[in-house]
């Protein structure tokens, strides 16, 4: 007997392929077959997804993006993409349809609910996002990672490489090499390549000789980057993406970061200090309310993008790096609001899914 398929939708950005990549690690695990249904774009981030994962790239678009022609063309390549993805869920029946965000996802959600197959969301921000508020209504279970009304509040899955480093001791500030960890999401942050090397400069002498960087930033970005970072003395690595971001996590004696929806789960699964730049521009300003647990908890500092500039994050930075019991407790706050069975509970939604 065939083992059932779980189609995965999700695309876009690494916050929502993240979460997806965790779900599908547990479903090969337990002996389902999985699929991941995305674009070209999306299939960028799927590279560490589990050998076992089909992708099958479908097309898809955005009004968000494009001049005018492009526009008009995007409801003939989404239509075309749901009548693919229809073809496919025809020729081998998915048992589940899961949804993670993103318009790469339009496709095999709209074909799912065309089929009347069981189907799910999973939201990972504060705030539901333009695809997962069009299919909410239309699917049979709406799945969170930050509690929001009317959703099972299941947390945000985690990939398994994060798993493996949840609650790593973490060595307290002090007089010895110190790593400081800036990642700005999956595509990097302008206004941190901008802001974070020349604070990092400005750090009291004793506390900026200890400093050892690993900052993610957009590849146009990163020469300048590295150039500041080196005429100030300051040992740093550079990169337009860390496939190792959990191992730095590990490692780190305190994290800037923008406050992505994938960025605050790892943070507080390991259990790290960060001082939090929510993106402005964040449809619903969804970043504030992902950073809000955090900041509750007296776990991260956030400091909105408008006010964030040289003297405020070498403030909060200091005040972190000169105070090891207090960087400590912090540490503490962030792994206590993690929830490491998050994977585990959407894993139940799935199956559950299947019994009907």
């Amino acid at each position: 007997m065939m083992a059932p398929l779980l189609l995965i939708a999700a695309g876009g950005t690494g916050g929502h392929m993240f979460p997806a990549q965790a779900l599908a690690e547990a479903m090969v695990a337990r002996g389902w077959r999985v699929k991941l249904s995305t674009d070209a774009r999306g299939a960028r981030y799927a590279g560490g997804f589990p050998d076992a994962v089909k992708i099958e790239e479908v097309a898809s678009a955005t009004f968000a993006r494009g001049g005018l022609a492009a526009k008009a063309l995007v409801p003939l390549r989404i239509g075309g993409g749901v009548l693919s993805a229809m073809a496919a869920m025809r020729r081998d029946r998915p048992a589940v349809v899961v949804g993670f965000g993103g318009y790469p996802s339009i496709p095999a959600l709209a074909a799912a609910t065309i089929l009347r197959l069981p189907r799910a969301i999973h939201e990972q921000n504060g705030v539901l996002g333009k695809v997962n508020r069009i299919f909410a209504p239309r699917v049979d279970v709406v799945a969170c990672g930050v509690p929001l009304d009317g959703a099972l509040h299941t947390g945000n899955p985690v990939r398994a490489s994060v798993l493996e480093r949840a609650g790593a001791p973490y060595i307290p500030p002090g007089d010895h090499p110190m790593n400081v960890l800036v990642i700005g999401g999956s595509q990097g942050a302008r206004i941190l390549s901008d802001v974070v090397p020349a604070a990092i400069a400005a750090l009291p002498g004793d506390l900026r000789r200890n400093v050892r960087v690993a900052h993610q930033a957009r590849a146009e970005d990163g020469a300048r980057v590295t150039e500041a970072y080196a005429n100030a003395g300051i040992v740093a690595e550079v990169q337009p993406f860390f496939a190792d971001v959990p191992a730095r996590l590990a490692e780190a004696q305190l994290v800037i970061s923008r406050s992505g929806a994938s960025s605050v789960a790892d943070i507080s699964i390991i259990g790290r200090p960060s001082i939090l730049i929510p993106f402005a521009a964040a449809a619903g300003d969804h970043q504030t309310a992902n950073a809000r647990g955090l900041v509750a908890g007296n776990a991260a500092v956030l400091i909105p993008e408008a006010q964030l500039d040289v003297p405020a994050l070498v403030g909060q930075m200091t005040a972190i790096l000169t105070q090891p019991d207090a960087a400590t407790q912090m540490a503490r706050n962030a792994l206590a609001l993690g929830r490491p069975d998050a994977t585990d509970r959407l894993v139940a939604v799935v199956e559950e899914l299947r019994k009907t």
